[in-house]
């Protein structure tokens, strides 16, 4: 199952709610295989397992705000008269130990991977900017040289003028 699941497929899944990286239970529901009904029942018998920095329900405004930026067709809408489960990277975690099917940990393993490889992602964008601004800072005052430079021959116009012709020339 983990061969057939690629990190590109799970990236789309992963939203940014709460300044948090979330799963939606939908969306882990059709991983595992399983109805959201299920999922969904599965996680309040064991509630203990999922604190509020593993899971939470989305607000009435998160609801509304997630709904308006996928543009779902009404197909799509059908089962989403209730806010989603969101599901923090701890949350998927505990998951795999509340569903218990072979498919729910390979499910997790590749959607554990994903979370790792964006973080990592994250990361080197950071380290990217870093070194920009370091870069910018270094040649801001190497650049301000050229700039003015640049700056003095556009607007010396005179020197344009006075400039003597070149070529072959009928008139003295």
């Amino acid at each position: 199952m983990s061969d057939v699941i690629k990190t590109e497929d799970i990236s789309p899944m992963i939203h940014w709610i709460r300044h948090e990286k979330v799963m939606l239970d939908r969306d882990l529901a059709a991983l595992y295989g399983v109805e959201t009904r299920a999922l969904k029942q599965a996680v309040r018998r064991n509630a203990e397992r999922f604190p509020d920095d593993f899971m939470f329900v989305l607000s009435k405004e998160e609801f509304e705000d997630w709904r308006s930026q996928i543009v779902m067709s009404k197909a799509d809408r059908q089962g989403l008269r209730h806010p989603p489960m969101a599901f923090t990277e701890q949350g998927v975690a505990m998951l795999s130990s509340v569903l218990r099917s072979p498919q729910a940990v390979e499910v997790n393993i590749a959607i554990m991977r994903t979370f790792v490889q964006l973080r990592r992602l994250m990361d080197s964008n950071r380290e990217l900017a870093r070194q920009i601004r370091k870069l910018e800072k270094k040649y801001d005052e190497q650049f301000a040289v050229v700039f003015d430079a640049i700056k003095q021959l556009l607007s010396d116009d005179d020197a344009v003028k006075t400039k003597p012709r070149i070529g072959f020339h009928t008139e003295p």
